[in-house]
């Protein structure tokens, strides 16, 4: 025999979706609301009953105490049943519909009185206070049970007080009518708890499309998933509002942006500058894999719209695979002028062969010395002239590289720039875009021709670039040095418009400018001035004898 499953417990507590649980708590607000305007006006109802009944007893006592004749009839006759004063009372109480109406004289003594046999008798409160000449409301117990009371003085023609004049309504009346009102209140309470509870519900309605039905402890779980997945990837996030500012920054944006949490709140010019990383979060920009600079670092931005109408923005960087593209290109360039080499070595081979077969040997020596000089003469010009030898280096291949393209590269004769760069790297990335540039501005041109500019005016470094293209149209001056801005057809590697814009953040950061204008004869010529691009010179040692033959022997 199988045993019996256990049964399962009723779990009592909350629910667990935040619809259940926003229904359940505006409920209760709406409930509890409602209880407590209800008592709140209950208190006050009951006192605010009493003081009306009190009122009215008082009400009927004056116009009772006013009765013409009633002061003499009490002064003159004595108390009987049949009296005037009985008669006359009865008639206002049936009239008014009060409990009882009480007409004493100065002693206390009953001179009306709905029960004939209490005529006659003390009255059974203290008539001090309006035997005294003043008015009187009260709440008291009697003979006829608890009831609101009014008491005045009762007056003769001459304002003397002969007695006194005491109405009460039965408190079961006043009570009845508190009673009778519970049940419209409560029923007004109930069509307020009632709407309270449709408001309720749609409220939560809207809350369980929003939250998409999720528990709180799936929320919870969300964010913090959400919280490690934004500062655990290595892509840069930007999350902006509908009104356009920061609300959200990654560690990595952070760090590819250069900025901090401060910015969060802020708009992306006041965080980020005007330019155009700010342009491209802000919406202003847009297209896909969108190209920015920030510092020396190049960014691709992307940008896509939230439901609330905010964006959220990510940023990649392609620093390292822009360098890697530009090594490329250089690689590419160097191949190609290897190869062409190589097919020029060859036929140079092929010639020395054929004069050395021809038993043509002077010929054969000047041949190859003048081989020999022109490549010497090449690296000498350069390296006479710029002693860093990262920047000779470059200009060296980069002659190379401009003669298999048909340009010829030439260093101008003012060049002078001393071994005392600061940022040589950095200096080396500018001649290499803009020397680029002009050899692809050039390359096809009759009497094509690159020529290179550089100098020392103090710690000033000035770099000039011409070359003998089509130039750079004036309106298109300014929009070269925009990221992302090319008249050139991209690479598959890479993209294009990126070369330009560094080199004027590099010239920036240092203080200096980029500016394109127009070459002499025709083509473009760039020019880069950079402070405090040099160190400071050092002492020159002083000359030792033994130098003194070498240094002759160098001028000779």
């Amino acid at each position: 025999m199988s045993p019996t499953p256990p049964a399962r417990r009723l779990r009592l507590g909350l629910p667990r979706r935040v619809f259940s649980q926003v229904l359940l708590m505006q409920v209760a607000i709406a409930a509890g609301v409602a209880v407590l305007a209800t008592g709140l006006f209950l208190a006050p109802l009951s006192d605010q009953l009493d003081d009306q009944a009190m009122r009215r007893a008082l009400a009927i006592a004056q116009t009772t105490a006013q009765q013409p004749g009633l002061a003499k009839e009490v002064r003159d006759t004595p108390p009987s049943p049949n009296g005037p004063v009985q008669k006359e009372a009865e008639r206002i109480r049936k009239a008014t519909q009060a409990e009882y109406i009480v007409v004493m004289d100065w002693r206390g003594v009953r001179w009306s009185h709905t029960d004939p046999k209490q005529i006659g008798g003390i009255v059974s409160t203290d008539p001090s206070q309006a035997l005294a000449g003043k008015e009187v409301m009260e709440i008291d117990s009697g003979t006829l049970g608890r009831s609101a009371r009014g008491k005045v003085p009762l007056r003769d023609s001459d304002g003397t007080v002969v007695g006194a004049v005491s109405v009460g309504i039965a408190y079961d009346s006043v009570r009845a009518r508190l009673i009778h009102a519970i049940p419209g209140l409560l029923a007004y309470a109930g069509g307020a708890l009632a709407v309270g509870a449709l408001a309720a519900w749609l409220i939560s309605r809207r809350v369980q499309r929003q939250t998409r039905d999720l528990a709180f402890s799936d929320i919870a779980s969300l964010l913090s998933e959400r919280e490690a997945m934004l500062h655990g990837i290595r892509e840069g996030v930007v999350a902006l509002d509908r009104t356009g500012r920061i609300r959200l920054v990654n560690d990595e944006a952070q760090r590819l942006l250069g900025i901090g949490d401060a910015v969060v709140g802020r708009s992306p010019d006041e965080a980020l500058g005007a330019g155009r990383t700010a342009d491209v979060l802000a919406g202003r920009v847009t297209g896909t894999d969108l190209l920015t600079v920030r510092g020396q670092r190049v960014l691709v931005a992307n940008r896509m719209p939230t439901d609330d109408g905010g964006a959220v923005a990510t940023l990649r960087d392609r620093t390292e695979l822009e360098q890697l593209g530009r090594e490329l290109d250089s690689t590419h360039g160097l191949i190609d002028a290897l190869r062409a080499q190589d097919h020029e070595h060859a036929n140079r081979m092929h010639t020395l062969l054929g004069l050395l077969e021809l038993e043509m040997y002077d010929d054969a020596v000047e041949f190859v010395g003048e081989v020999v000089g022109d490549h010497r003469a090449t690296a000498e010009q350069v390296t006479e002239r710029i002693e860093d030898p990262l920047l000779a280096a470059l200009l060296v291949g980069k002659a190379t590289v401009a003669a298999e393209r048909g340009v010829a590269l030439w260093v101008s004769d003012r060049t002078r720039l001393p071994d005392r760069l600061i940022d040589p790297q950095g200096l080396v990335t500018v001649v290499g875009n803009l020397v680029d540039n002009a050899l692809d501005a050039a390359a096809g041109t009759p009497h094509a021709r690159v020529e290179v500019e550089l100098r020392a005016e103090g710690r000033t470094a000035i770099l000039r670039v011409r070359d003998t293209g089509p130039g750079i149209p004036p309106e298109h001056r300014e929009l070269i040095f925009t990221e992302g801005w090319s008249t050139k057809k991209p690479p598959a590697h890479r993209e294009r418009g990126i070369g330009l814009s560094l080199v004027r953040r590099l010239a920036e950061r240092q203080g200096g400018s980029a500016t394109v204008g127009e070459a002499h004869g025709g083509g473009a010529e760039f020019t880069v001035v950079l402070p405090e691009a040099l160190a400071e010179p050092g002492p020159e040692p002083a000359l030792s004898l033994p130098s003194a033959p070498q240094t002759a022997k160098e001028e000779s």
